[in-house]
Parts: C-alpha cells; sequence; structure tokens
C-alpha cells in the first residue's frame, strides 16, 4: 500500500481511544484481581518461636513472655501485650526488651507477680525491617486451660479499607515512576525532538504528578496502615512524627525531596532544552541533563531499596544496588514502551532511528533485568521447594512467564521497526504543506476579495445615512483569518494522521507496541505484589522454625506437663515430666503426679516410652523408680539421636482405670 492510498479501517481519531479504553479496563480487571484475591500483606518477619509456647500448659507462671522472629522489626510500647482469662493486661506494659544475640531476633515482656491459673492471651504486633506491618496471637495456660472472655479483633494489621488505599497508592508509585524515568530516557536518549511534543510532556509530567500524589497518601497512611487501621489517624501528628523516625519513613520523605529536584529536570528538559535551536549547546545540555537526571532516578530507586525486601535479609549491601539497578532498567524498558506508545499514536514525527534506537535500549535494559533478577531470584527464593511451594514463588513464576509474553510481542515490534521508513512522514509532510498551500491561497483571495467590495463600496456616493467607520472593516479581517488558521490547522492535522495511519509498517508497529504496553500493565501489577510478599526462602524458615516451636527447645532441659484422666474415682490429675540434660546420650528422667487437687498424688503403676517416629526408633521403654509420694525417677536414660521425640506415659489408678498420654518433645 503507498504512502496516499486511500485509508480503510477504523478511523484513525477513534484508534487511540480505544488504546486507552483498552488499557484502562486492563487496569481495572488487575486491580479487580488484586483486590479480590490477596489478602492483607504478608510480611518478611515470621514469628519462629515463643516461650512459653503456643498452647503450653505451664505449673508455675513465668516471669516474662518471649517472642523470636526470623529477620529483625521494630517494636513499640504495646507490640507485645500479654492478656489474662478476663482480659486484662497480665504484663507490666512497658516496652519489650531487646533480647536478641547474634543472628537470633528475641524480644521479651516482664510479667506480673502472682498471675492465677487460667488461659492467657499474647497478641503481638511489629514492623518488618522491609517496611510490612506484621501480627499475631497465642495462647498458653498456667496450671490447667480455662475459658476465656478475649476477643481479638478478625481484621489483620495491614489490612481493611486503608490497606487497599495504601496498596493502589503503592502500584500507583511505582507506575509514575516508570512513566517519568522511562518518559525522560526515551526523550534524551532516543527522541530528542520530543521535548517539544506536548504529548511526550504530559505523559512524563502525569507521571511525577502520580509518583509525588501516591508518596504522599502512602506517607499520611503509614502510621494507621501499620496500626489502627483508621483513616482519621491519617492525620494524627504524634503518629506522623513517628512515622518519620522509622526506615520507611524516612525513605518516603527522601523520596519527595527528590521529586522536587525532578520537577527542576522537567521544567529544563520541555523548557530551556527545547528551546535549544544550536546543535553543540544542545548536545552539552543533554549530557548535562542525563548525569543530573541518572543521579535523581537513581536516588528515588533506592527510597524503594533501602526500605524493602533489599534492605534485609542476606547479602543487604549487594542487594541494594542490585535492586536499584532493576528497578532503572523497568522503568527504561517499560516507560519508553508507554512513550513509544503515547508518539505512535499521538504525535505524526517520530521517525525510524528514534524507533530503533528505544529497541536497542530496551534490549539492554532486558539484559540488566536478566542479570538482576536471577541474582534477586537466587536470593529471595533459594531452593526450588520454594520456588513452587510459596506464593513468592508462584509470583516470580508468573512474572517470569509474562516477561516471555513481553520478549515475543517484542520481537513482532523489532520486525515492524526493521521495515520502518521515514516516506511515509515526508509524504505526509509533503502534502501538508500542499494542503496548507491551497488554504492560504483561498484565505488570500478571499480577503482581498473581501478588501476589493470595500473599496467599491467606498467609491459609492454618500448616503445620508452615515457610514460604518473604517475601523469596523479593520476588525473583521482578523477574524475571519484567525478563523481561516485555525481551519487549516484541523485538516492538515486530519490529512497527516490520515496518511501516517495509512503505512502499514506503521500501523503494525502500534498494535504490536500496544500489546506490549498491555502485558506491562500486568507485568507491573505482579511485580507490585512481589514486594509486599514474603520472601520464599523466610517463608520456609519460619515454617520450619514454627515446627520445631511446637516442642521445647533443643537446649536445656526438658519439660512437659500433661493432663490425664482415666475416668475412675480420683482418676484425674497431671504429670509432669523433667528430662536433664535435653541431650542426646544420657539422660536423668524425673515425674511428678499431682491430683486435681493439686497435692502429691501415688499411682499404683506408672510406664514411661520414648519412640522417634521419623527414624523409626523406638518405643524405648523407661520403668522409673519411686522416690516419693507422687516422684518416680530413672537415671542414665539414653536417648541415641536429636530429634522430635514421642514420649507417651501410661497412668494406671486402679486395678481397671488406666490411661496413656502422650506429648512431643525436641531433644539434641
Amino acid at each position: 500500500m503507498s504512502a496516499t492510498a486511500p485509508y480503510a479501517g477504523p478511523s484513525p481519531i477513534r484508534r487511540p481511544v480505544a488504546a486507552a479504553a483498552l488499557l484502562a479496563a486492563l487496569v481495572s480487571l488487575v486491580f479487580g484481581l488484586l483486590l479480590a484475591g490477596a489478602g492483607p500483606a504478608s510480611a518478611h518477619a515470621a514469628l519462629t518461636g515463643s516461650d512459653p509456647q503456643d498452647g503450653a500448659v505451664v505449673d508455675t507462671a513465668p516471669k516474662e513472655v518471649t517472642l523470636s522472629f526470623s529477620e529483625a522489626i521494630a517494636v513499640g510500647d504495646d507490640s507485645i501485650r500479654v492478656l489474662d482469662p478476663s482480659g486484662k493486661r497480665a504484663d507490666t506494659e512497658a516496652e519489650p526488651r531487646d533480647l536478641s544475640e547474634g543472628s537470633t531476633v528475641r524480644y521479651g515482656v516482664a510479667l506480673h507477680s502472682g498471675l492465677p491459673d487460667g488461659t492467657y492471651t499474647v497478641a503481638w504486633q511489629a514492623i518488618s525491617a522491609d517496611s510490612h506491618p506484621i501480627s499475631g496471637a497465642f495462647t498458653f495456660s498456667i496450671g490447667a486451660p480455662s475459658e476465656t472472655t478475649v476477643a481479638l479483633s478478625s481484621q489483620e494489621v495491614g489490612g481493611g479499607p486503608v490497606g487497599v488505599v495504601y496498596d493502589i497508592a503503592r502500584y500507583a508509585a511505582y507506575g509514575g515512576f516508570v512513566l517519568l524515568v522511562g518518559g525522560s530516557a526515551f526523550v534524551l536518549i532516543c527522541w530528542r525532538g520530543g521535548a517539544s511534543a506536548l504529548p511526550m510532556q504530559r505523559l512524563v509530567v502525569r507521571g511525577w504528578l502520580t509518583l509525588t500524589a501516591a508518596t504522599l497518601v502512602m506517607l499520611l497512611l503509614r502510621n494507621p496502615y501499620t496500626g489502627s487501621g483508621k483513616f482519621a489517624d491519617a492525620f494524627d501528628l504524634a503518629g506522623l512524627q513517628s512515622v518519620l523516625d522509622t526506615k520507611p519513613g524516612a525513605a518516603l520523605v527522601s523520596r519527595l525531596l527528590l521529586l522536587g529536584a525532578a520537577a527542576l529536570f522537567i521544567a529544563v528538559l520541555f523548557g530551556t532544552y527545547a528551546r535549544r535551536e544550536d546543535e553543540q549547546e544542545r548536545k552539552d545540555l543533554t549530557f548535562g541533563l542525563a548525569v543530573g537526571g541518572g543521579v535523581v532516578a537513581a536516588g528515588i530507586a533506592a527510597t524503594w531499596a533501602m526500605s524493602e525486601h533489599a534492605s534485609t535479609g542476606i547479602q543487604a549491601s549487594i542487594a541494594m544496588p542490585v535492586d536499584v539497578a532493576h528497578l532503572l532498567a523497568v522503568a527504561a524498558w517499560l516507560g519508553g514502551l508507554a512513550s513509544l506508545l503515547v508518539a505512535l499514536y499521538r504525535t505524526p514525527d517520530i521517525g525510524s532511528a528514534a524507533v530503533r534506537r528505544f529497541s536497542a535500549v530496551a534490549f539492554g535494559s532486558v539484559v540488566v533485568l536478566a542479570a538482576t533478577g536471577i541474582y534477586q531470584s537466587w536470593r529471595q527464593v533459594g531452593s526450588w521447594s520454594a520456588l513452587t511451594g510459596t506464593r513468592y514463588g508462584q509470583l516470580l513464576i508468573i512474572k517470569v512467564a509474562l516477561i516471555a509474553v513481553l520478549l515475543a510481542v517484542a520481537w513482532f515490534s523489532r520486525r515492524w521497526t526493521a521495515r520502518l521508513t521515514d516516506t511515509s512522514v515526508a509524504s505526509s509532510g509533503a502534502e501538508a504543506v500542499s494542503s496548507g498551500a491551497e488554504v492560504v491561497s483561498s484565505s488570500g483571495a478571499e480577503v482581498a476579495s473581501s478588501g476589493a467590495e470595500e473599496e467599491d463600496a467606498a467609491t459609492e456616493p454618500v448616503n445620508t445615512v452615515p457610514a460604518a467607520p473604517d475601523e469596523a472593516s479593520d476588525d473583521v479581517v482578523p477574524e475571519r483569518a484567525a478563523q481561516l488558521a485555525r481551519q487549516r490547522a484541523v485538516l492538515t492535522a486530519t490529512k497527516k494522521k490520515r496518511i501516517r495511519d495509512a503505512d502499514p509498517e506503521r500501523s503494525g508497529l502500534r498494535r504490536s507496541v500496544l500489546a506490549e504496553a498491555a502485558v506491562a500493565v500486568v507485568l507491573l501489577a505482579v511485580t507490585t505484589m512481589l514486594t509486599s510478599t514474603e520472601p520464599g526462602r523466610t517463608e520456609e524458615e519460619a515454617a520450619g522454625g514454627a515446627t520445631a516451636a511446637t516442642a521445647p527447645a533443643a537446649e536445656g532441659p526438658v519439660n512437659l506437663s500433661m493432663p490425664f484422666d482415666t475416668g475412675g474415682r480420683n482418676g484425674k490429675g497431671t504429670v509432669r515430666i523433667d528430662i536433664d540434660p535435653g541431650r542426646t546420650g544420657s539422660n536423668d528422667l524425673h515425674v511428678w503426679i499431682d491430683g486435681s487437687d493439686g497435692e502429691p498424688m501415688d499411682v499404683p503403676e506408672l510406664k514411661v516410652a520414648l519412640t522417634l517416629e521419623s527414624k523409626d526408633i523406638g518405643p524405648l521403654p523407661v520403668v522409673p523408680d519411686r522416690l516419693a509420694e507422687g516422684h518416680w525417677t530413672a537415671s542414665g536414660v539414653q536417648i541415641p539421636m536429636a530429634g522430635d521425640w514421642k514420649i507417651d506415659v501410661t497412668v494406671r489408678t486402679s486395678d481397671i482405670d488406666q490411661v496413656t498420654i502422650d506429648k512431643n518433645a525436641k531433644i539434641g
């Protein structure tokens, strides 16, 4: 099809509207899936153990409650609360003590003395080192379990309407960053003439506005997002001050300051730079803008790296600069893609050289993304089981699949780019000049004719009615000229668009770029979800720690308490067992039996057996000797290997009343 062939198909004016509608529908669909299918954001840190443990029954009230976490956390005065069966505070309400040692993260709260028996609830809430709020609760009992009136909120921290708005702002911040950085890079590297194009200016400015607004929203909502979950607390000055003292708050404030520098960059790029006509001056200014803009862009990217997943975990000093490079590559690729889409649909002047330069930039960005993405995947996932068995790993698989689709579509775009020429643009310009000449000629004739008529009228005899002032005729000519100029501009733009859209190479490129942009929208959403999801490596470590936490700690004596009921008269009581030192090899075993009244209780028969089910070892029988009323002991009890041992205790209270109870303990 030649450049001047008549255009057949959808109106070129309606095509951009259809493209925008398609992208808007995709964004709506993505948000619908995110908000319908995703719960509150998972966090990096996770509870790995506690003392007392969840569900434990202890004989005497502990002096404090301690919690262990997989990663560093930030705590406040009420981060750990211990509530008695009636819902009253059982802890001293002081700030949790930091009991961390080495890589072990542990915090504790002191309890009041003389706590009565019953079931106690431990509720905790903190902020993970990667900025996400975490919370949870568990119970333990003193003496024996009891009913409790404690009712905790079913809404997890970071959830509810505040969490939804905060997550939307997080997504918008990434989108604004991509448009701001990618659009600016596209103008400086690929198409310098785009600095004078109004659609390109609007794209970059809207990216800046979106990122700025999203950052402000996140800063205001940070306090209720990590705390009460109420919008009203967004304007609590004390809460805002506490946010500014945290690492995420400092990152958001730093981002706002850098956005002020970005505003100056935009003003120079689309002001002074766009008006420069001297080639050497423009080249010098390009270098200065590239250096300054690169520093600002890297600084904005660093505000994410310093406050999210990259800032915690293994190799944080390497992960943060890698994360900055990853974000900049994403912006250069996806932001440049959005800029190319706007240029192809909204401006008739972009040439094949600019498209080919962007193709090279996109290729370089993909190489950087591949290198940094492989490192990030290893760091955050760590194993094949975590890749397929955790939410983070599954999202990562989806992200890789989307990138593969994006690369496949980009391959078609490169084919269209290779066939792209500037013939249609030149033809469009020539026809536009011709059209403009015709319109100018016509307008000039009309103006001349109007002037001749006025001159003829001036030669007629003067009537008794006075003629209109000469100024009236002077006013008519500029108005008519302005109207003709507007008509000429519309006609010229319409013809240029028609000829441009009739070019099959440009039409094919526009369609493939639109498809790329559609995939990029979904890809950006999945990337945003990854930033708020607990990494697979941490999730597996936390799961392993939680499994180990179902039994007492591996170090030190093992203490167990097990209630029993043989069903006969005086058949209820509690068995308490101590295994010292609680390691492999020789151990001393002590067994106490208390009746329902709490007094020592003798029984006709007591037997103990140990079984390591994971290794098919046991049961190993132990027959303790009676030492005193309600107290039995056995020395030299051999534990052949470390593991999660099941301890069975058989209690007989009469000739026919007998029961066997068991409990697991981590030994060794």
